[in-house]
């Protein structure tokens, strides 16, 4: 009897053919690149547990950002490490504060750049957590108030996405309120809808300095456990005010990505965090991965999870990648 069965294998024949039928891709215009803007002057420093990826002062800002634009990167996002800090975070929302000179910067020399603005306390508060706090407590509505502030001194400095992580009830609500309040109703929030309290964040504690200096973030940040718990984060963003929702970490919550692409129709956006980066980075440098390959077959798992855009530390190499590939 003749065997019955059907030849996937006709559609992998040679690269072009798999390339003909490829269904993901990583663009350069899917990627945000985070920038660590510092206080201070003549500062370039590579933060010690992320290869290849720097501290700014603004007057050092320039390098970077012509390389940006040279390779073709479209998207920033940007986090400030203060000289000072305290209890209350005040220079998040301070109007000069370093946040939003480097955005009026970035802006008033790379106009086209799309800037997008970390919203969070947690580099500018000396007890290192993401709002208010009393006691051993981290207070929620206190530090709502505080959220919008930044928010709004961010758009005055010309952020054209404003994206608030610290996972406080009410932040995207909050927020929506006081920019519309204030002018910015064109403003669109990146809501960091799902974060999880996650072991993947280590290394971007050196990059920002902000390091808790008393327990943890999991009274407010997710429980990795959990899955059905992020698509209520995400539906209330959505009720509030989010024109975006980021999932965070990327990697190991691929399934939480594809769980908020299938429930909300807005874009979704995969955050490739610093411990996912180092990790890969280390492996590399020991000669143990193909970097390349490794990079690109990640990222693209991440597109194929749903995720519409990508803040990654890889951008920067990827468009190498990219631009390598198209001379091939």
């Amino acid at each position: 009897m003749e065997l019955q069965f059907k030849r996937h294998r006709r559609l992998r024949q040679s690269s072009n053919m798999r390339a003909l039928v490829r269904e993901n891709f990583v663009r350069k215009e899917d990627l945000i690149y985070p920038i660590f803007a510092v206080e201070g002057v003549n500062i370039k420093n590579e933060v010690k547990s992320m290869p290849g990826v720097y501290q700014y002062s603004i007057d050092r800002l320039k390098e970077e950002m012509d390389e940006i634009v040279e390779l073709g990167i479209k998207s920033v996002i940007v986090f400030g490490v203060p000289k000072e800090k305290d209890e209350v975070g005040s220079g998040a929302y301070h109007d000069h504060g370093i946040v939003q000179e480097a955005i009026r910067y970035i802006k008033s020399h790379y106009p086209d750049i799309v800037v997008v603005a970390d919203t969070c306390l947690c580099e500018y508060t000396s007890h290192g957590h993401c709002g208010v706090v009393e006691g051993s407590q981290i207070l929620n509505d206190p530090s709502l108030d505080l959220l919008a502030k930044t928010a709004i001194s961010q758009a005055k400095a010309g952020a054209d996405i404003i994206a608030p992580s610290n996972m406080m009830d009410g932040f995207v609500a909050a927020i929506r309120k006081g920019l519309d309040e204030s002018g910015f109703e064109y403003v669109p929030i990146m809501s960091y809808a799902v974060k999880y309290s996650s072991s993947f964040y280590g290394p971007f504690r050196d990059a920002a300095d902000s390091t808790p200096q008393f327990g943890d973030r999991k009274t407010y940040q997710m429980d990795p456990a959990n899955r059905r718990e992020a698509l209520r984060e995400a539906e209330s963003d959505i009720e509030e005010g989010a024109d975006f929702l980021i999932v965070k970490p990327a990697m190991s919550y691929l399934d939480i990505v594809r769980d908020v692409r299938n429930s909300f129709n807005v874009p979704i956006v995969a955050y490739n965090v610093s411990g996912e980066y180092s990790m890969v980075k280390a492996a590399a440098q020991n000669g143990w991965i193909d970097e390349k390959a490794i990079v690109m077959e990640k990222l693209t798992s991440m597109k194929r999870a749903g995720a519409d855009l990508i803040i990654t530390y890889f951008a920067k190499d990827v468009c190498r990648y990219l631009q390598e590939d198209s001379v091939l």
